[in-house]
C-alpha cells in the first residue's frame, strides 16, 4: 500500500500593512495583494472602515484579515505579532505605514501633540519591527517603510516640525536596518511620498508640482510593490522618492 503523498507546496507570503484599511495603506494592500501576498491589514479604531478594506480587497482575490491594534502601545503590538505567529505560522513583510500629521505653528505645538506625532509615526515602527524581527529573520524577510520626500532631502518645512522629525527617523531607521540585518537576510527599505491625493496635502496647490497635480495613492504602492517583489531582491537600504518632482 503506497503511503499519501505529503503536499510540498509552500504558503503564500505573508505581509503586514499598518494602517491598511484605507488610502496609502489600503493601495499598497491592493499591490502587495496583487503579488500573491496574503495580508494582514492592521487598524487602531474604525472597525467599519476595516470591514469595507477587507470586503475589497476579497473581491479582488486576496487573502486577507484585518486585526485591531494600537502600534504605538508595546503590549498592543506584542499581541498582534503573536497573533500572526500563532495564526499565520511565518512573516515575509511588514509595512510601517500608519502615521499621523500636524500642520501646527511650533509656538502652538503641545507636548502632547509632539509626543503623539512621534509615537505615530516612529516609535510604532520601532515597535512592529522589533516584534517582527524574529519571524522575518527565519524567512529572509524584508521591512518596507514609508516616509516622506522632505525627510529624505534634510529639507525644512514651516509648520510641521514634529511629522518632519520623525520621517526623518524612519530613514535613519531604514538604513541601520539595512546594514545591521542583512546578515539574516532581512532587507530594509523606505518609500517616500510626495503629495498624495486623499492623504494630508489638501491645500497644495498643484501647479507648483512640476508634474502639475497629487500623485495617486496608486502610485507610492507602485514602488512597494517592486520592492516586495522577486526583482528587488539585491535592494537593501534604498530611500526612494516618489514626489513629481516637487524637490528638484
Amino acid at each position: 500500500m503506497t503511503a499519501p503523498r505529503r503536499s510540498t507546496e509552500q504558503p503564500a507570503k505573508l505581509a503586514v500593512v499598518t494602517g491598511g484599511t484605507r488610502n496609502i495603506g489600503l493601495a499598497i494592500a491592493e499591490a502587495l495583494g496583487g503579488l500573491g501576498y496574503r495580508l494582514v491589514l492592521v487598524y487602531r479604531t474604525d472597525e467599519e472602515q476595516a470591514k469595507i478594506a477587507v470586503g475589497r480587497l476579497e473581491t479582488l482575490g486576496a487573502t486577507v484579515r484585518a486585526a485591531r491594534a494600537d502600534v504605538t502601545d508595546e503590549e498592543d503590538v506584542r499581541r498582534l505579532f503573536d497573533g500572526v505567529r500563532n495564526a499565520e505560522g511565518r512573516l515575509d513583510l511588514l509595512v510601517n505605514n500608519v502615521g499621523d500629521f500636524l500642520f501646527k505653528p511650533l509656538l502652538e505645538t503641545t507636548l502632547i501633540e509632539w509626543e503623539d506625532v512621534l509615537r505615530s509615526n516612529l516609535t510604532s515602527a520601532f515597535l512592529c519591527t522589533k516584534a517582527s524581527l524574529p519571524l522575518l529573520r527565519n524567512r529572509g524577510g524584508q521591512i518596507i517603510s514609508i516616509a516622506s520626500m522632505h525627510a529624505d532631502a534634510l529639507r525644512a518645512v514651516p509648520n510641521t516640525l514634529p511629522y518632519a522629525v520623525a520621517k526623518t527617523g524612519i530613514v535613519l531607521l531604514t538604513k541601520s536596518l539595512a546594514k545591521s540585518e542583512a546578515t539574516y537576510g532581512v532587507r530594509a527599505n523606505a518609500v517616500c511620498p510626495g503629495f498624495v491625493r486623499s492623504s494630508v496635502s489638501p491645500h497644495v496647490d498643484p501647479s507648483t508640482i512640476p508634474c502639475g497635480r497629487l500623485a495617486d495613492p496608486a502610485e507610492i504602492a507602485h514602488v512597494v510593490r517592486f520592492l516586495a517583489s522577486d526583482e528587488a531582491s539585491y535592494v537593501t537600504g534604498a530611500v526612494i522618492n516618489v514626489h513629481g518632482g516637487a524637490l528638484l
